[in-house]
């Protein structure tokens, strides 16, 4: 039996090929072209701010704070081997909002709490950022009364995950939008993708109501 040896062809992309272009290179055997062509493939230019995002996206401390049903809801399912949060690198929640960059609000906010999560996200670390997860949050659901407040009338929210509780795979899909939004490439909204910029429609400045107009301010007994 004769045997001989042959280059590889195939995908220049196969591991095996890279393997041994690499193996090339380590030895000297590349120059010219092809030393040009493998510095080429391999070199990656960017700049400190897209950096220092794309570290921050992979990098999120989750705040381990809970307000109702959907609190179980978020670690149980996210950080549980089905989803694995850790392999984008959130599996680090932190118990001080000292040590966290982001807030997950799960569950109903009620008048009283309000002032309570607003004060811990201010002690949260910049940059920061927050998921309002669940229909009681984002427009308080079934329990639309006037003890309970949405999330985005006393705090800014990043990303609304709906659903009543929502399912881990729609939690998953909100973290990684605000993952895309912090590497600063969000998604394009539907003004945006339906050229529809132009067409909001705002109520006049007389009927504006304040951003914090049914939350009770720190301190107050009001309800109580």
């Amino acid at each position: 039996m004769e045997i001989a040896r042959e280059r590889i062809a195939g995908d220049a992309g196969s591991l095996r090929v890279r393997q041994l272009r690499a193996r090339d290179l380590l030895r000297g055997d590349l120059d010219g072209p092809e030393l040009e062509r493998y510095v080429e493939e391999r070199v990656l230019t960017t700049t400190v701010d897209r950096a220092a995002a794309w570290a921050r996206s992979n990098a999120l401390f989750p705040l381990t704070f809970g307000l109702a049903c959907c609190g179980i809801e978020f670690p149980m399912h996210t950080v549980a081997s089905r989803m694995d949060m850790a392999r984008f690198g959130y599996e680090a929640l932190r118990a001080s909002p000292r040590q966290a960059d982001l807030i997950v609000l799960s569950g109903r906010v009620s008048i009283k709490m309000a002032p309570i999560i607003r004060r811990l996200y201010d002690q949260m670390l910049e940059p920061k950022w927050a998921i309002a997860m669940g229909a009681c949050c984002s427009s308080m659901g079934v329990f639309n009364n006037y003890a309970i407040v949405p999330a985005d009338k006393f705090m800014p929210i990043d990303v609304h995950v709906p659903g009543c509780p929502p399912r881990p795979e729609a939690v998953m899909h909100g973290v990684l939008k605000l993952r895309k939004m912090i590497q600063r490439d969000p998604d394009a909204g539907w003004r945006e993708r339906y050229g529809a910029q132009g067409t909001e429609e705002l109520l006049p400045h007389s009927h504006q109501h304040p951003a914090a107009e049914n939350v009770s301010p720190a301190g107050d007994t009001a309800g109580a």
